[in-house]
């Protein structure tokens, strides 16, 4: 294919929405960065630094026929999960976890792009098998392993949102394929019979989360203090905001991690209803843009592939916002383009570059 014909190609409608989203992303950071005496925090320098690099990654991989990531999906996975491994052995902690590992000025964390990896193997060991959907259970305990092991790692961290988001990834892959109904009802018995058994694994940070996602009001000043002032910035916001740089809650720094997680409530407290439902119609425009790709690619992999990353996005934004609003408990899970984080915007952008890459491609090969 001509250089002059790809360039013809390529999907800039998805481009100029990422690139708008990365816009308000930077704008609400560098809000959300300010101290009551003005000073701009280095939080929203760094993240556009990240950006820059994000844009490299997403033409690296747009460039990259996405077939080549069916052909290596393995070496993929298992790079991802000695990275996974090197963690719990060299990583840094934080906060009470170990998810990070530092190459000298890089603070990347593995997880996240483990759901990248995670959305290749699963397409892959679907795409290849002869067995055609809706399958059983015997047909899903392959792809149960390959998510399997990643998951386990991932919650000996321990990082409890991170090892549900890549279950859902590969879930995500499985139930666009199909699946029979009495395995779905066979599932969903066996999750309700242990959630008393995953209750007493659970560690004891993550037990007060789900207890004061019931009842936050039990502990306000401690346990509960995020998710009471989140919902106090969401709701002070009312119809039109109090305006850019003018939220209180923000401002004069009630809001704790307000330019990661928490960082939709500054959208909402600044930006209103009508701003801040603008922003999620953007994000429901780019989940749709995906599953457009996914319909029209023109094999099993990659379509399968792009429901894998588009599912991604699409967990990111629901549970993020869920989080902030009351609605979820606090899982940790960062707003994708507008939560600060380095590893967070190197995965957003590559799910772009595979999107863009499976659209490229969806007349080069045939069905």
């Amino acid at each position: 294919m001509s250089l002059g014909r790809t360039l013809r190609q390529v999907d800039y409608g998805l481009v100029g929405l990422v690139l708008l989203l990365s816009a308000l992303g930077m704008g609400v950071l560098w809000s959300a960065s300010h101290g009551p005496d003005g000073a701009v925090s280095g939080f929203a320098v760094r993240q556009l630094r990240w950006m820059g690099l994000g844009v490299v990654v997403m033409v690296a991989v747009a460039a990259l026929d996405y077939h080549h990531l069916e052909t290596y999906a393995k070496t993929i996975y298992f790079a991802h999960l000695a990275m996974l491994i090197l963690v719990l052995v060299l990583g840094t902690h934080s906060m009470g976890a170990q998810r990070w590992l530092v190459f000298g000025p890089l603070r990347v964390q593995p997880s996240e792009l483990v759901k990248i990896a995670t959305a290749i193997i699963t397409a892959q060991v679907l795409a290849s098998t002869a067995k055609r959907p809706p399958y059983g259970l015997r047909q899903l305990v392959l792809p149960a392993l390959w998510t399997g092991i990643p998951v386990v790692l991932i919650l000996l961290q321990p990082d409890l949102g991170t090892a549900v988001l890549v279950a859902g990834v590969a879930g995500a892959v499985v139930l666009f394929q199909g699946v029979r109904r009495r395995v779905l009802l066979w599932c969903g018995a066996t999750l309700a019979a242990a959630a008393p058994v995953a209750w007493g694994v659970l560690h004891d940070y993550q037990r007060q989360r789900i207890l004061t996602f019931l009842a936050p009001e039990r502990d306000p000043l401690g346990a509960g203090y995020h998710i009471i002032q989140s919902k106090i910035a969401v709701g002070s916001g009312q119809l039109l905001g109090k305006g850019y740089l003018q939220g209180t809650q923000v401002q004069l720094q009630f809001l704790p991690e307000r330019h990661t997680d928490f960082i939709f409530s500054v959208l909402a407290e600044e930006w209103g209803f009508l701003g801040a439902g603008a922003v999620l119609s953007l994000y429901a425009l780019l989940i749709l843009w995906g599953l457009d790709i996914a319909a029209k690619a023109r094999d099993s992999f990659g379509r399968l592939l792009a429901i894998g990353v588009t599912s991604i996005l699409l967990f990111h934004v629901v549970v993020n916002v869920g989080m902030v609003t009351g609605l979820l408990p606090v899982v940790g899970v960062p707003l994708p383009l507008f939560s600060y984080g380095g590893s967070s915007v190197i995965t957003t952008y590559a799910v772009t570059g595979i999107l863009l890459s499976v659209r490229l491609r969806r007349f080069a090969h045939g069905s």
